[in-house]
C-alpha cells in the first residue's frame, strides 16, 4: 500500500513552535482542495506548478532530520494544505512509518466526505479546524462552499476523537466577517462541544 500512495508535496516548513501544534512541529503544505478561498495562501505555489508528489517514505527522510525536537517537546508532523484530509490513506501510511514517537496533527476545513474524517479519527493526535465562519452565507461568499457538511462532520469529530483533540480556528475576515459574526460563531461551536479555540484575524493585502 505504501507504494501506492502519493502525498501532492507544496512545501515543508520546519522548527515551528506552537503554531501547529503541540511542541516544535514540522508543517506539510500539500495541493488540493474543494474550497476556493478569496485569500487562500496556496494559489501562487499552485499556480506556478511547485507540487512534487513524495511517497511515505520519502517525507519520512525529508523531515526525519528534526526528530530529536520532536520527541524532545512533544511535537511531530502537521499536515496541512489546501485539504489535508484528501491524503488520509497516505497519512495513515506515514503514521506506520513514524509510529508514535511523533505527534501527527492535520490542519482540516472539514469540508470532504464523511468517511475520510472517520478515517483520520483513527489516526491522527490533533486536529486544527479551519471553521472560517458558521454563518451559511458568509462561509458560502467567501469559501464557495457549503458550511452544514462542516457543521456536521465537526459535531462526528468531536464525538469520535473528544473536544481535547479538537482545535477549532475562528478568524476575522476583513470585508467578509465581523467581530459580531465571529462570536455568534464561537457561541454555535461552544454548544457543539467545542472548548479550544484559536482567534486571530487576517492581515490581507493592501488595496
Amino acid at each position: 500500500m505504501e507504494n501506492d500512495v502519493r502525498f501532492p508535496l507544496l512545501s515543508v516548513s520546519r522548527l515551528r513552535m506552537e503554531t501547529d501544534g503541540q511542541g516544535v512541529t514540522t508543517l506539510i503544505g500539500g495541493a488540493g482542495c474543494p474550497l476556493r478561498c478569496h485569500w487562500c495562501i496556496n494559489q501562487k505555489p499552485l499556480a506556478e506548478g511547485k507540487v512534487t508528489c513524495v511517497t511515505p517514505a520519502e517525507l519520512y527522510d525529508k523531515v526525519k532530520i528534526d526528530d530529536l525536537y520532536f520527541q524532545a517537546t512533544g511535537g511531530g508532523v502537521t499536515f496541512g494544505g489546501g485539504e489535508a484530509l484528501l491524503h488520509g490513506e497516505f497519512i495513515r501510511e506515514f503514521r506506520k512509518i513514524c509510529g508514535k514517537r511523533w505527534r501527527v496533527c492535520v490542519e482540516t476545513s472539514l469540508h470532504v466526505p464523511r468517511n475520510l474524517v472517520e478515517l483520520a479519527a483513527r489516526v491522527a493526535d490533533e486536529f486544527i479546524v479551519d471553521i472560517k465562519d458558521l454563518n451559511p452565507e458568509i462561509y458560502r461568499r467567501y469559501t464557495g462552499g457549503d458550511v452544514s457538511l462542516v457543521a456536521d462532520n465537526l459535531r462526528f469529530l468531536l464525538e469520535t476523537a473528544g473536544a481535547d483533540r479538537v482545535m477549532v480556528r475562528v478568524p476575522l475576515i476583513p470585508d467578509f466577517n465581523t467581530e459580531e459574526d465571529r462570536q455568534a460563531s464561537m457561541k454555535q461551536l461552544a454548544a457543539m462541544g467545542v472548548t479550544r479555540f484559536d482567534c486571530f484575524s487576517y492581515i490581507t493585502p493592501m488595496r
